[in-house]
């Protein structure tokens, strides 16, 4: 037994006891690849049914081969920590080793592929639904990095509806969230109380909405027609490439180069903020490992350094902008800022990502260092976007949120 990571942690659910909400923790430079996914095949923000398995993925690229441990803490529906104790919430047992591992095979850059699926032999069952965070910890007890996940039971029927906003003065760049939550075989005392929603846009919890209350019932259903308080910015959509050959033409790069790795430059993109709305589809921020000649790609497909360059303006000049997107878990850090070259006048930044396909956005960082994922790309209420509504219910003398429900909706076919 590891005695230490569980002191660690203790001390850690401390800290967040005084300090309040959880928050992700990203991982240092030489793990990559995070693909954290349930029955869905989504690659970030798994939302999984009671019972069913998820899978996390990621690569180390240092080659050492290192042993990794995953513990499982159960979280309120605001993300403070449960009272609930391990037992309460987990069958079996965590803090176990990361037994499944591949080595690279044909690639430049060595790495180990490292998967871990829940349930397993060791973590039998989680228990209850709810909020959950997977900690990954090195031999030497140091958190690597975690990520949250959701478990849901199916005791409500949640319905969304995107709509235009209903402010003229966003009419044209705005989308509303409509809801409807109707339970099934469930009592819902007080709801106005103990139902709580999130409305989450593109996986992206950094921007999700989370305190709505019912407007009114109709019988049993708990009706949400918000504008203001469940907008969104439109935002545009996410721009893209593919190198799945890294030795011949894909789609948005525009040449290829090899040194001690691939690197790949892509087109100079230009602010579309001023520009019309242009349909092109995209996956909403996802992106896909894939590579072409190989079996595998979880460990056959290459690392390429990947190029970005965004042309500036009058109104970029002196802006603190980024690139993110589901690759990097939308996180803002030092690694994925775009530094301007004078010379050039074009924003310039470059990642080390895994061989696929990739939807990515430039955002602005604003002084008060709130994200602005309008001011490169401009907002337009025709967007598709993808949003996920998560209902949660605490009833009377219970100890903690569980997830009654959970909907999903696209703005494809938005309407006033």
């Amino acid at each position: 037994m590891r005695i230490k990571s569980y002191i660690l942690s203790f001390f850690v659910l401390i800290i967040q006891t005084i300090y309040g909400q959880v928050e992700e923790v990203n991982p240092p430079d030489f793990i990559k690849t995070i693909n954290f996914k349930g029955d869905t095949n989504e690659s970030q923000l798994p939302v999984l049914k009671l019972g069913d398995y998820v899978d996390l993925e990621f690569d180390a690229l240092n080659g050492h081969e290192d042993d990794y441990y995953y513990t499982i803490d159960y979280y309120n529906f605001d993300w403070t920590p449960s009272v609930l104790v391990k037992s309460e919430y987990l069958e079996g047992i965590d803090n176990q080793r990361i037994r499944t591992y591949w080595n690279s095979f044909n690639t430049y850059q060595i790495y180990s592929h490292y998967k871990l699926t829940i349930p397993n032999e060791q973590t039998k069952r989680l228990k209850i639904s709810g909020n959950y965070m997977i900690n990954i910890f090195n031999e030497d007890n140091e958190l690597v990095f975690s990520r949250k996940f959701m478990i849901y039971e199916s005791l409500a029927s949640i319905g969304v509806n995107i709509k235009r906003s209903r402010d003229i003065a966003s009419i044209d760049y705005k989308q509303r969230v409509e809801i409807a939550i109707v339970p099934n075989g469930i009592q819902l005392n007080n709801p106005k109380a103990n139902v709580k929603i999130i409305v989450v846009q593109n996986n992206n919890l950094n921007t999700a909405i989370n305190n709505l209350k019912p407007q009114f019932t109709i019988g049993s259903q708990l009706i949400y027609k918000y504008d203001d308080e469940a907008s969104f910015w439109g935002g545009n959509e996410y721009l893209y490439f593919e190198n799945k050959d890294v030795r011949g033409a894909n789609s948005g790069i525009q040449r290829i180069e090899l040194e001690d790795l691939y690197h790949n430059y892509l087109f100079a993109n230009y602010p579309r903020v001023d520009k019309p709305y242009t349909y092109n589809p995209d996956i909403n921020g996802n992106y896909v490992i894939n590579n072409i000649d190989a079996e595998n790609p979880d460990i056959e497909a290459d690392y390429v350094w990947i190029h970005f360059s965004l042309l500036s303006n009058q109104t970029l000049e002196g802006k603190k902008i980024h690139v993110y997107g589901n690759f990097n878990n939308y996180a803002i850090d030092n690694s994925n800022e775009m530094i301007y070259d004078a010379n050039d006048k074009v924003f310039k930044c470059s990642l080390l990502l895994k061989q696929g396909f990739y939807n990515y956005k430039y955002v602005v960082i604003e002084n008060n260092n709130q994200i602005n994922e309008g001011a490169v790309s401009g907002d337009f209420y025709q967007t598709e976007n993808n949003y996920k509504v998560i209902a949660y219910y605490r009833d009377l003398g219970k100890r903690y949120d569980r997830i009654i429900g959970f909907g999903e909706g696209s703005s494809v076919n938005i309407s006033n």
